[in-house]
Formats: structure tokens, sequence, C-alpha cells
């Protein structure tokens, strides 16, 4: 008789051996550990700084606008209007005196990449803080140099940058005629003010020679005219 023939193996695949509950429970758990430590330590990409903003007067806004807008850090510099009660003031009118307007420029920043204090070292060094009747050759009150500031901050460290800028001049802060004042509302100026410099560079270049203000600024600051460094 012969021997029986071995049974063939199965084509399906074998059945896993089944988990008892508390297997399945220890496995859950393991699978959320897991998730929440990836959550936790997955690397998120820094929040932007909130940009912030600083109304200055210096003179001509023309110029002061390009003085400060190719700062590191600088996102955008408006020329316009701010001091006074007159709302929507005009070019003309602010000219003519008797607004309480200064010329002055609204300048947006990123403050990881430049400071207020770094700004208004910038600022110092592209007026001239003993003349407080005007700017170079422009005269009259709508010229005249002002830090307007919004918060305490921000007054306390305009009030600091007065005090360095005047033991860099070997003078007493009361020599200092650049005023520090709240800042009430800043009106931007008609188009054709904005980005003046850059869309009439002869006529822009002509007048600020003429008006002789890097002239004065390296009298008054020597190396350190128009510069950001420290004091």
């Amino acid at each position: 008789m012969s021997p029986p023939s071995p049974r063939h193996a199965s084509s399906r695949s074998p059945v896993p051996w089944p988990l008892s509950c508390s297997a399945r429970r220890l496995l859950g758990a393991l699978l959320a550990l897991l998730l929440l430590l990836g959550v936790v330590f997955t690397p998120r990409p820094a929040l932007a700084s909130e940009p912030q903003q600083a109304v200055l007067a210096g003179g001509c806004f023309w110029c002061l606008e390009h003085d400060l807008e190719g700062l590191n850090g600088v996102l955008e510099v408006v020329s316009g209007y701010s001091g006074g009660d007159l709302a929507n003031p005009t070019y003309a009118q602010v000219s003519a005196g008797g607004t309480g307007h200064q010329e002055a420029v609204q300048v947006r920043f990123d403050p990881a990449l430049i400071s207020y204090p770094t700004l208004l070292r910038a600022y110092w060094r592209n007026v001239d803080p003993l003349d407080g009747a005007g700017q170079f050759c422009d005269r009259g009150d709508s010229y005249r140099p002002v830090i307007f500031t919004s918060g305490g901050d921000q007054q306390a460290q305009a009030e600091a940058s007065q005090e360095s800028a005047a033991q860099a001049l070997t003078v007493e802060v009361s020599a200092l005629q650049v005023a520090i004042r709240p800042l009430q509302r800043f009106w931007p100026a008609e188009a054709y003010h904005q980005n003046y410099a850059d869309q009439n560079g002869t006529s822009y270049g002509y007048y600020r020679w003429a008006c002789g203000r890097d002239r004065r600024l390296r009298a008054v600051w020597g190396d350190q005219a128009r510069a950001a460094d420290p004091w």
C-alpha cells in the first residue's frame, strides 16, 4: 500500500495572530505618543516681525525720504505733513505757513532688521540739530526738525537719542533744536512729491547741492554725517 500523499500547502496567506484588547490599547497609546512628539518637536518657521512706523521732520521731505529709504530694514518712506491741526493739508498751504504742520516723512520699518534707536541715529545725522528755524536753505516753521513719537517707548528712546546726540556734538542738550512731540496724525503729501529723488534725479540733485545740505551736514557731523553707525 502506498504511503499517503502529503497535503499540498495552501496558497492562502496565513492568518495573523489576533491581538488582545490590552495589546491594542498599548499600541494605540504608543501611536498617540509618537504623534504628540512629532507635533512638539517639528520645527516651526519664525514669525515675521510686525512692521513699525516712525514720523520724522527734517527740512525738505524729498531729502529726508531719500536719506532714510536706503537703510537696511526700512520698508517704505512716505513724504507728508504732521504737527498741525489742519486736516488734509496741501503743499501750498503748509509752505505758506500758519498751519502748524512740518514737512515730514513716515518711515515703515522692520524692527528685526533695524531698531528705532538706529533709525533715530540716521535721522540725527541727516539734519542740522542746531537749527530750529528751518533746515539748510529752507526757512520757516514748516521746515523745522521734529521727532514725532508714538507711545512711551518711542518717547523714551527719542529722549535717549537726544542725549547721545548732544554728547556726540559736545554740546548741552539745551543747544539742540530738534523738538520731540507726540504724534497726532500724519498726512501723506501729493503724489508728485513721493519718490521725488528717484523720479527727478537731475532737479533733485541740483536742489540738494544748491541748498548746501551735505556741506552743512559734514560741518556739523564730520565723518559721521548721514551714517547710522553707533554713537
